[in-house]
């Protein structure tokens, strides 16, 4: 297997970077270069720089408005923004439902949905997690009755809605029957959170930002119409758009700006009149942290290899998972040990450290949720055993 970069690909990377530099507006830069949280109409400005460009959903097919690169390609694409800080765009609509109606929806709902997603027009959140109902996904209570006229009657509460206050839809598992075993009775449904009977609280996480939801239904009446998939088959739906999620957790891109950011906080930071990044322990920390990172890239490459030749995201997804997460909160909780004192405020206000250094408390905190989202990494070794290894149930 080639793990290396065709001469056309690394002309691709530079044509990322160029396009990054020349488009993206200063104000963007500038929030970039300190790691500062992107407001929702930032991230939604740009977005929509890169539909003009063609670039919103590369990993869609062309005849929907995908762009023509390769896997390579997108991976570069993906890779190069993340380097680069920029906003991260909402990947609800491009990277899950998007997809799954590609994938599993009627020419009506591709129609419909499609062409918004891509432009930005709307804006999607995700209706998975439940208060009792998290890591054991299909033990949702949220349900949708049938009643009688053509539409489902929603009722119950979906928690951690990312940004949930922002979407003008959801995509829901809902229960549709309650006799079946937990992961038979469930189904895949659109719905639009502008009706009645849906209501959206939005709360802070641990770093200090309005990112999480919970979402109540109340006798919502959704129409038949929004059902995805066939009636009680929202599992397969489920589980195929969760292995998009956690390959997009891999965050090589991201890890690997991070690990940069902390070697130049060591650096302005002094330890017994010397830089901390010429302290041997310190470094030994960074290179135990880049060697993992760099065994993350490969693996990450690998699993790009195997898209290329067309195979579909597998287990190894939960690798890329475990590892992409892991290593996101290791190179943070070690910008906070170079800061020193200085990390101990929640926030720190503009002028009071480096620009670099403002986020990163909060970004430490907010980081504690990627073992957590997309599946939490104890599922994830649960399915690397069973699938992976071939280890028996429990």
């Amino acid at each position: 297997m080639d793990l290396s970069f065709s001469p056309e690909h690394l002309a691709f990377r530079e044509e990322v970077r160029t396009f990054i530099a020349s488009a993206m507006p200063p104000h963007l830069k500038e929030k970039a270069a300190a790691d500062s949280h992107f407001e929702h109409d930032e991230v939604m400005e740009w977005h929509k720089i890169l539909h003009q460009k063609g670039w919103v959903a590369p990993h869609w097919p062309t005849e929907v408005g995908g762009a023509p690169l390769d896997v390579t390609s997108r991976f570069i694409l993906t890779e190069e923004l993340e380097l680069a800080g920029a906003p991260g765009l909402s990947p609800f609509g491009l990277v899950m439902v998007g997809p799954l109606l590609i994938q599993f929806g009627t020419p009506e709902q591709k129609k419909r949905f499609l062409p918004k997603i891509l432009s930005g027009e709307e804006v999607w959140c995700q209706g998975y997690s439940e208060p009792n109902a998290g890591s054991d996904l299909a033990s949702l209570k949220t349900r949708a009755e049938d009643d009688g006229k053509g539409n489902f009657i929603v009722t119950g509460q979906k928690t951690w809605t990312t940004y949930a206050q922002y979407a003008d839809w959801i995509f829901c598992l809902v229960r549709t029957d309650g006799s079946a075993k937990k992961q038979a009775g469930i189904s895949f449904l659109l719905i639009d959170l502008k009706t009645p009977g849906v209501t959206v609280k939005p709360f802070l996480t641990s770093g200090g930002t309005p990112a999480f939801s919970e979402t109540f239904f109340e006798g919502a009446v959704v129409p038949k119409e929004n059902l995805v998939g066939p009636l009680n088959g929202g599992w397969t739906l489920a589980k195929a758009l969760l292995g998009h999620e956690r390959t997009l957790i891999a965050a090589v891109g991201a890890s690997t700006r991070a690990i940069r950011k902390v070697k130049r906080i060591a650096a302005r930071t002094q330890k017994d009149g010397q830089p901390l990044l010429d302290d041997p322990l310190f470094r030994a920390k960074i290179a135990r942290l880049e060697i993992k990172l760099r065994g993350l890239q490969m693996a990450n490459y690998r699993a790009i290899a195997g898209a290329q030749l067309g195979r579909a995201p597998g287990p190894e997804a939960s690798i890329l998972k475990i590892r992409g997460s892991e290593i996101q909160q290791q190179a943070y909780e070690l910008a906070m040990e170079a800061m020193g004192l200085a990390s101990l405020t929640w926030f720190n206000e503009p002028g009071v450290v480096h620009p670099e250094e403002q986020w990163v408390p909060s970004l430490f905190n907010y980081l504690r949720a990627t073992t957590i989202y997309g599946g939490t990494n104890e599922i994830q070794k649960n399915i690397i055993a069973k699938l992976i290894l071939g280890l028996p149930e429990r």
